[in-house]
Parts: C-alpha cells; sequence; structure tokens
C-alpha cells in the first residue's frame, strides 16, 4: 500500500452537484463506474452511457444502493456505430434539459484488429472518433448550461507514438500499442483544440491520464502481461485511484484558467510535444470531421 500512495495524490473534495446532469460513457466498468458513483454521491444526476445495457444496470443497481441516488439512468451508446452515437445525441438533446458535464470515459486498448461499424481502425474509432462526434452533436446543449465542463479519459500513452495521418486507420501496418497511442494523443489534441474554439463560452475542457488502472482494459493482451500487471498490482492504481483524477477535473473548483490542459494524479501534467503541437491539432481536427462527415470549424 506504501507504494501506490506513493504514486497516487492524496486528494478529496466536498463540493457538491445537485441539480447538475452529467453524462459519462462506459460508466458500466472501471473507472467510469467509480466516477458515476462518486458524482451520484455527490448528488449529480448521471446518465450512464454504455453499449451493454444488462452490466449497465447491474452497475446502476449498484451505485444506487450505495449511494441512494435515484436520479442514475441508463441510455444505450455504442461508440463504435456512428448511428448508435446520433441516436443517443438525439434522444439526450430531447429528454435533457441541460449536461453540465460530458465525460468521455469509455475506451478500448490494444486490441487485435478490427474495425468498426463505419471502418474506422477500432481503437481510434472508439476513443476518439466516436467521442469526437459525440461531442459535437450534444455541445449546443453543454453551452447552454454553461458553466459547464468536458472531461476527455486520455493516457500517457499519448506519448508512444505520433500520428499517422497518411495511414490513420492502419491499414498498412498495425501495432496495437501504436494504434492505442494514437488514438490517445488524438485524445489529448482534441481536448486543446476544443477548449480554444470554446473560449468565452463558459464551457472548459480537459484531459487526462488516470494511472495505470486494474481494469478490464487489459484484457486484449497477452496473458504474460495480464500476470505482469496483477504481481505488480502493488504499483498501480484501483479502480477508485484511477478515478480520482476525473473526478477531480469534472468537480474542482476554479480550474477555468487552464482549460486545454492536460492532468494527471489530480494535478496540471505535462503532455508530450506533440500533444502541445497546435498545427498537428488542427490537421486532426480537419481529418475528424472529415472521416465523421461534419463541419465544425
Amino acid at each position: 500500500m506504501y507504494c501506490r500512495s506513493v504514486c497516487c495524490n492524496r486528494w478529496s473534495s466536498e463540493e457538491r452537484l445537485d441539480g447538475k446532469t452529467v453524462i459519462i460513457t462506459g460508466a458500466n466498468t472501471g473507472i467510469g463506474k467509480e466516477t458515476a458513483r462518486d458524482l451520484a454521491t455527490r448528488g449529480a444526476r448521471v446518465v450512464m452511457a454504455c453499449r451493454d445495457l444488462e452490466r449497465a444496470e447491474e452497475a446502476r443497481t449498484d451505485i444506487f444502493e450505495d449511494t441512494g441516488n435515484e436520479n442514475i439512468v441508463i441510455r444505450k451508446l455504442d461508440l463504435s456505430d456512428m448511428k448508435s452515437i446520433r441516436a443517443f445525441a438525439e434522444l439526450i438533446n430531447k429528454e435533457e434539459k441541460q449536461v453540465n458535464v460530458l465525460i468521455n470515459n469509455a475506451g478500448v486498448m490494444m486490441c487485435p484488429y478490427s474495425k468498426t461499424a463505419d471502418g474506422f481502425e477500432m481503437q481510434l474509432g472508439v476513443n476518439h472518433l466516436g467521442h469526437f462526434l459525440l461531442t459535437y452533436l450534444l455541445l449546443d446543449l453543454i453551452k447552454r448550461s454553461a458553466p459547464a465542463r468536458i472531461v476527455v479519459v486520455a493516457s500517457v500513452a499519448h506519448t508512444w507514438t505520433g500520428l499517422r495521418l497518411d495511414d490513420i486507420n492502419s491499414e498498412r501496418s498495425y501495432d496495437t500499442m501504436k494504434a492505442y497511442g494514437q488514438s490517445k494523443l488524438a485524445n489529448v489534441l482534441f481536448a486543446r483544440s476544443l477548449a480554444k474554439r470554446l473560449q468565452g463560452t463558459g464551457v472548459c475542457v480537459f484531459s487526462l491520464h488516470p494511472g495505470v488502472v486494474q481494469s478490464d482494459l487489459w484484457r486484449h493482451q497477452h496473458q504474460c502481461i495480464q500476470l505482469a500487471v496483477k504481481i505488480f498490482r502493488v504499483f498501480t492504481k484501483t479502480t477508485v485511484e484511477g478515478a480520482q483524477t476525473t473526478i477531480y477535473c469534472t468537480v474542482e473548483p476554479n480550474l477555468e484558467s487552464q482549460s486545454g490542459g492536460y492532468f494527471s494524479d489530480c494535478a496540471a501534467g505535462s503532455c508530450s510535444r506533440l500533444a502541445s503541437d497546435d498545427v498537428l491539432a488542427q490537421k486532426l481536427w480537419e481529418v475528424s470531421c472529415n472521416m465523421v462527415g461534419i463541419t465544425w470549424q
């Protein structure tokens, strides 16, 4: 426990979210579920946006029994399918009067090569493009709910590689780690670009590294890697600990001046040189708009 406590910044807050609405993608498991539990405890209306409705219902029941918050709802969202994303956004825009926080949390990590329903490499499609489109479709509602926040769960893996804009779907060659790193770099660049575009709107944007977390994200890894994670678990974070930086970026007051920033261990962190490249960010923005079929200046 000593080693873990060294790795995890001890942070706590009594901040309440009564009357606020929070959407969390991938909220049925891992750090998404623990984020939902914490924000429900703070009184928020929590919309759990999940692909697997059965697991989502189990998670919702668990969180309700733990927090007593009845204002937790489940909505179907498959980030690997643009039709599902558009249907989810249409429903939210119709049902919800406000969205004060959007937490782009769901993701896949180092999976075998596959494509989304729309032909995108799976990690890029789910981790970046799905959330890119979702944010675009909900942005008007989020702006009307200001002050509001958009929190993007990225990773230190953004430092592993660059962007292969000439082969962004990894069709010529595929490396699981590089493809994952590319999707996480895209997360950080997206948050940076979006924050600049939202200056003066009352909407802040943050990206973050949750830490090396004991979660289902390791399920696609070789058994040797999974065993190593278990052996060295004393140096990793539990899902509760891994959720803390997301919660920090959601509830900590007075972060407006740091919009666009990258956080780690509940504090401002340092991202890679490429993640701070505004020219690269603009290129990614244009490519992303073209891929998902939207016009977003």
